[in-house]
Parts: C-alpha cells; sequence; structure tokens
C-alpha cells in the first residue's frame, strides 16, 4: 500500500509539473496552409512567424516566457479553418491569440473569438470595419485593411496619372478573386470612383483561377486605363501570363499585397518584368533580424522552410512582422500584468490594443525599414493605415514609393458607418473609450 501511495504520489506530482509546464508557454494555434493553390503564401507566411518565435525561444523568450504553437491545414478553405480553430483552442491551456490568414476563414470567426474571447488578428486583411475596436473588441486588422489599401492604390494611379483630379473620365479593371476576399474592397473602390468620376469594370475570377481567358478578352475589348490585380496563389501567376499573352501593357497593371511576391512573379517569368504591385512589409535579408534569424535559426538546423532560399521573400518576411508584432503585444501586456507571466488572452487583447511600435522599437528589434509604425487603440485596431509600392525587375523588387496612404478620412468614415450598421444588427452596444483609457 505505502509502494502504491508512493506511485500515485509521483504520477500526481508529475501530472502538476506537467501542467505548470504548459503554463510557462504562450501558446497559439496556428491555421495554416501548406498544401493547394495557395500554399506557397501560406507556407512563407507561417514559415517567418515560426521562425521569429524559435528565434524568441532560442534567446530566452518573452521575459523568460517561451512560445507554443500548434498547426492544422486549412487549405485556404473556410469551413476547415473553422474546424481547425475548434480543434485547438482549448489545447496547452487554451489559446491566448490566433490568426487565420484567410478573409473567409476570418469571416467564420468573428462571433466565436469575441464568444471565447480569444483575440484574433486579420494582419493586413480581414473585415476592414473590424478596425472599429468599439464594435470588433475582439478583432485586430492590424497594419492596414483591403478598403485603406485599394485607397492606397487609387492615390497611386492618381500620381501615374498626374494627380488624382485626372482619373476622372477614365477606366479603371478591377480583376478580382471571387471569394469574401476579392469582394471586400469593392465598397471604397466604388465610393472612390463616384467621388473622382472614373468607370470600374469589376471582373471576377473563380477559384483558383487557373483559366482566365474570357476576363482578359473583356479587358482587351474595354480597353482600361488601368487594372487592379486581385488575386491570390496560382490565380496572380496566371494573370501575369494571360495580361502579357493578350497584350495589355504591364505597365498598367497594379497587384494586390496577396499577387506581389516571389512566388507570384518568378514562375511568370518575362511576363512579370516590370509588374508593380502593394505591399505593407518590405523584403530581403539586409536586416538585422533576418540574419539573426538566419545565423541562429538556421545554422542550428532550426529552420521552418523546406526551401530556405525563400528565406527573405516578400510573403517570408511579412510572416516575420507577423511574428514580432505578436510578440511585442505579449510583452506589452506582461508590463502591465506581469513580467515574466504566460499572459491570459484577455490580457494578450489588452496588449494588441495598447501596441505603440515606433520607428525607434521597430530599430531595437532589428527590423527598421521593415514595416511603417503601429499604434492602436480602443478605437483604432488597425494603427497605421501605410502602404508602399514596389517593382518587380526580374531580379528582386525595387521600391517605387515610401510607405503612403491613400484617401484614410473617407475609408474611417465608412468603417464607421460600416461598424455601427454591424453593432445594430447584432444588438451591441459599441464600448464607450473615454471610459477605458
Amino acid at each position: 500500500m505505502k509502494s502504491l501511495k508512493g506511485v500515485l504520489l509521483g504520477v500526481a506530482m508529475l501530472a502538476v509539473a506537467g501542467t505548470a509546464q504548459a503554463q510557462g508557454e504562450q501558446y497559439m494555434p496556428v491555421l495554416s496552409y501548406r498544401v493547394g493553390p495557395s500554399a506557397a503564401g501560406g507556407s512563407g507566411y507561417y514559415g517567418g512567424a515560426i521562425d521569429y518565435w524559435t528565434l524568441v525561444n532560442m534567446t530566452g523568450g518573452i521575459n523568460g516566457v517561451k512560445l507554443k504553437w500548434e498547426e492544422c491545414e486549412t487549405e485556404y478553405v473556410a469551413s476547415k479553418g473553422v474546424e481547425c480553430y475548434e480543434r485547438l483552442k482549448k489545447n496547452h491551456g487554451g489559446a491566448t491569440t490566433v490568426e487565420p490568414l484567410a478573409t473567409g476563414i476570418a469571416y467564420g470567426l468573428f462571433e466565436r473569438v469575441a464568444q471565447d474571447k480569444i483575440p484574433m488578428t486579420t494582419f493586413g486583411y480581414g473585415l476592414a470595419s473590424s478596425a472599429d475596436g468599439r464594435v470588433y473588441p475582439w478583432v485586430f486588422p492590424l497594419g492596414t485593411t483591403y478598403w485603406d489599401q485599394m485607397a492606397a492604390m487609387i492615390a497611386y494611379l492618381g500620381q501615374k496619372s498626374g494627380g488624382v483630379d485626372k482619373l476622372k473620365g477614365k477606366k479603371i479593371g478591377f480583376l478580382y478573386h471571387e471569394s469574401a476576399y476579392g469582394k471586400e474592397p469593392i465598397p471604397v473602390l466604388d465610393a472612390l470612383a463616384a467621388k473622382h468620376g472614373f468607370e470600374v469594370l469589376k471582373l471576377p475570377v473563380a477559384v483558383p483561377g487557373q483559366t482566365q481567358e474570357s476576363q482578359w478578352l473583356q479587358i482587351r475589348q474595354a480597353k482600361p486605363d488601368y487594372v487592379i490585380v486581385w488575386t491570390y496563389g496560382v490565380m496572380s501567376t496566371v494573370a501575369l501570363k494571360t495580361a502579357a499573352k493578350t497584350g495589355y501593357p504591364r505597365d498598367r497593371l497594379l497587384g494586390v499585397w496577396w499577387a506581389g511576391s516571389e512566388e507570384d512573379v518568378v514562375p511568370a517569368g518575362e511576363a512579370s518584368k516590370g509588374y508593380i504591385s502593394a505591399s505593407f512589409t518590405a523584403s530581403g535579408t539586409n536586416f538585422p533580424v533576418m540574419q539573426d534569424i538566419k545565423n541562429k535559426v538556421y545554422a542550428a538546423g532550426k529552420g521552418n522552410l523546406e526551401d530556405p532560399s525563400r528565406l527573405g521573400n516578400v510573403m517570408y518576411t511579412r510572416g516575420v512582422v507577423y511574428g514580432i508584432i505578436i510578440v511585442e503585444a505579449i510583452r506589452v501586456a506582461q508590463a502591465k500584468y506581469g513580467k515574466g507571466k504566460v499572459m491570459t488572452a484577455e490580457q494578450v487583447r489588452w496588449g494588441l490594443e495598447n501596441l505603440n511600435l515606433t520607428e525607434a522599437r521597430i530599430k531595437e528589434l532589428g527590423a527598421a525599414g521593415l514595416f511603417p509604425p503601429i499604434k492602436t487603440s480602443c478605437a483604432d485596431h488597425e494603427g497605421s493605415g501605410m502602404v508602399k509600392f514596389q517593382e518587380w525587375t526580374g531580379n528582386g523588387f525595387k521600391q517605387v514609393t515610401p510607405f503612403m496612404a491613400g484617401d484614410r478620412a473617407l475609408v474611417r468614415k465608412m468603417v464607421d458607418e460600416a461598424a455601427a450598421k454591424y453593432a445594430a444588427e447584432k444588438k451591441i452596444t459599441p464600448r464607450d473609450c473615454a471610459k477605458e483609457s
């Protein structure tokens, strides 16, 4: 009996030790996609985030707290993304934040994360109106949204035309991924068309978009002055090849930031040379943080990318920036709730809502120039709205503009109106930010 008691006591102690170990790690489910037509984007992005988190763990964690993650393959399918979230959210003591990297999946999680009280980031995508933290306290479209990107795109096309007023009477084609992602920027595009007097030719492309002859035939017949390429995955490469095949001028194409990575342009060959796309992060390995990942993570054989030559690619560095933002949000939360402690989901939400990534702080992180400053608040869960434009030279991306913004006043007005409408439909009482400051 005494021996049995000793065994039971030992088992109990091991269980407590295991729980303590789990409690000493900050857990995040990773809703990744590494197979299917969008695999290049998902593998690059999550590869960058996981490599940064691995670097943080290798260098002591966040004030001693290590990061833990568990992946689930979504294939960029909304229903599978929701299933993965439900499967992973309670593991390892409970999720403290989640990032689906898919507008369709994010749409399926809005109400779930609010009910579960788990903050969801949609870094550079998702539902633009969720930038209003008064109505969407658990959703963070950090950095910039599709609405701000579209506004910046129109501002850039205005620059190319000699002024935004010169867009009056012009025709702009909008070739888009026929999904929630592709439809999301249309309200701002329509609003800017009405404001500046240009015409919009909307051309949906069914997923996965490997056949686009009919759309480009319409473009050849309609002769739009510019075509905005709002695609993703193999659809982007096909768009560039088909545009070239039909003779549409490359310098009149303007790509969304999910259609502007090496994985999009390299397979298109000469058809992509001179192509300009948006971006909300820089690329390349000439950043101290990228060198640290290369010299510490990959040198130790702990890198996440199957092909290390992708290190520094657009989608990879974007994932690194996402990884940085999450770590900084946890660090901010620790400063308020306890340095060196694992933060709860609600505490991480506070950290995300009180980010202040200044240029000085970004430089301290070894990422100066990699992304613009981000400052969030109760009412502003976006925190930047900045976009830059880049040109593919055939050998790499060349910066065409610094980080810039479009008509942010128009966008914010639309955000507030859309959020208020959602609040009324769902009977949500918006938070009073003045009482929470």
